[in-house]
Order: C-alpha cells, then structure tokens, then sequence
C-alpha cells in the first residue's frame, strides 16, 4: 500500500494504491465520514489482480476542503474528479463504491460512462432524500454536531468508528479507524469537520437522484444492498426497485448486511468483483 499527495484545483489529496501499475484500475470512492482505507481489505484481497486507487475525498482524511460548499455538487464534484484521474493517468477504469461515494459515481456515469468498464454501488446511489421526506436543514444540522463530536479514549473511538454493530474485527480494519481519528487535547475526533457533512448533505438535495437516474449512462451497474435494519427494508425494497427500473442496474439484497457491508463481508464484495470484473479481464 503507498500513499502520497496530488494538487487539484487549489486542493490537496491524498491517493491511496495498492497492486500493480500494469493491472486493470479499480478506482474506490467512499461514503460521507470515511477514507480511503474503507476499502482496505477489499483492495488487500485484489491487490494481484488490479492496480487499485482510493481518495481522501476533500474534506476527509489528508485531503483539503473545497473553499466553496457548492463545489460538492455532483456536476462540479465530478468535473473535479475527472482531473483527478487523469493527473493520475487512469483513462479507463472499474468503479467501486459506497454511501455518498455511489451518488456521486452515479452521477459521473452520466457524461463519462465511456470511461467506466464496470460499476458497483455498495449500498449506495438509490437512497432518494424526496422518498425519505426529510428536511435538508434538519439533516444538515445533525451532521454539523454530529461529525464535531469526540471521545475520551481510543477505545470508544475505535468502537463506534469501526466496530459498532460489526462481529469481526481484523487488523486492517484498527488500520482505517486510525484513518478516522484526529487526536488532539488528550481527545479524539473525527476527521472530517461538520462543515464538510453539512455541505455534502445539502448538495444531495439540491441534486436528487431520482432526477437524475435516468440520464445515466451504462449498461453494467450492479447495486450491493443492505438488509439491515429491518426496520428500513420497505424504503429501501422501494427505493432500489425505482432504482433500477431508472437505471437498468441489476440489484442484489445483501441478507444480514447492513450499511458496512464491505466491512462486515469483505470476501462477498470480493466476490462480485471476481465474478464479473476479473472475468471481463481475462477476456
């Protein structure tokens, strides 16, 4: 694994690269809150097979925040990201995914689906804010708080980072709750600000994807969805089904998987991977 630091549009941003130059790209973009090291064991596992390159999004891990909040919307933010992977020379590249990080992969596939040989949406890109009928303001607000909170010890840190609601634990995944933590004044905080996730937040209201779906363009999206709560799977039954039917995507119900799939169930996103992108290489 190498990391290290590129300069796009008056930011800085940290790559992360596991494998090979020569090999097949997968190139991962992660949920609100997280890094790059979200996808730490799924890039572990593949490393021999792809060349595979994570970023800090801005305003998360090493990475700058956009000045201008409006730069988080997806056309900007993706106009953006295309700089990004051409300063990292990747012309063409698979596309791994999650949370936020999906919405915004949906939205790239809109002018640069030719680029992307293959999509997969870990729980991610079909959580339409009109179906859920919240407030933009409230949820904003809550991720303000939220992201500047802090806990007294490691261990709460590590716990509600990483390991909260998760069985398993692994060295890798200690290695991405480290990548989650600021540590300052004998306290431990997050490191991405509330600012970022209240700009986030609004951007995803100001482009719904419900609106947008359609336009996209590609025949090769598989959606990895969670199943848990239960409590949550009528929206998300609903949402995933006008997802598809919008997209042509190809949805499939993870049982017993919640939001953290990837980390929950490291070797069924692996899986996927295998079957459908290492195939395709092989070819």
């Amino acid at each position: 694994m190498k990391r290290y630091m590129i300069h796009c549009q008056d930011i800085d941003v940290r790559v992360t690269e596991w494998g090979d130059r020569d090999k097949p790209v997968i190139f991962c973009l992660h949920g609100l809150g997280s890094t790059a090291l979200s996808f730490i064991e799924v890039a572990d596992k593949l490393q021999h097979d792809f060349r595979i390159l994570a970023i800090d999004a801005p305003g998360h891990g090493m990475s700058q925040s956009f000045q201008d909040d409006h730069a988080y919307d997806f056309p900007r933010f993706c106009e953006w990201l295309n700089q990004v992977l051409d300063m990292l020379n990747v012309n063409r590249f698979y596309f791994l995914s999650h949370s936020w990080g999906s919405f915004v992969h949906l939205y790239y596939l809109i002018n640069q689906g030719d680029r992307v040989d293959g999509s997969i949406l870990i729980d991610g890109g079909y959580q339409s804010k009109r179906l859920r009928g919240r407030s933009s303001e409230k949820e904003a607000a809550y991720y303000e708080t939220n992201f500047e909170d802090f806990c007294e010890t490691w261990d709460e840190f590590e716990s509600i980072a990483v390991y909260d609601g998760i069985s398993r634990r692994s060295s890798l995944l200690d290695l991405a709750a480290q990548d989650l933590a600021v540590h300052r004044d004998n306290r431990y905080y997050w490191h991405a600000r509330g600012k970022t996730g209240a700009a986030i937040i609004r951007s995803m209201y100001r482009d719904e994807v419900l609106d947008f779906s359609s336009r996209v363009q590609s025949n090769s999206i598989i959606l990895l969805r969670a199943t848990l709560p239960e409590s949550d799977e009528s929206f998300k039954i609903d949402a995933s089904s006008q997802f598809a039917e919008l997209t042509g995507a190809v949805v499939k119900a993870v049982p017993s998987a919640s939001h953290m799939l990837h980390w929950e169930n490291p070797d069924h996103v692996v899986q996927e991977i295998r079957e459908n992108w290492v195939t395709s290489v092989s070819l």
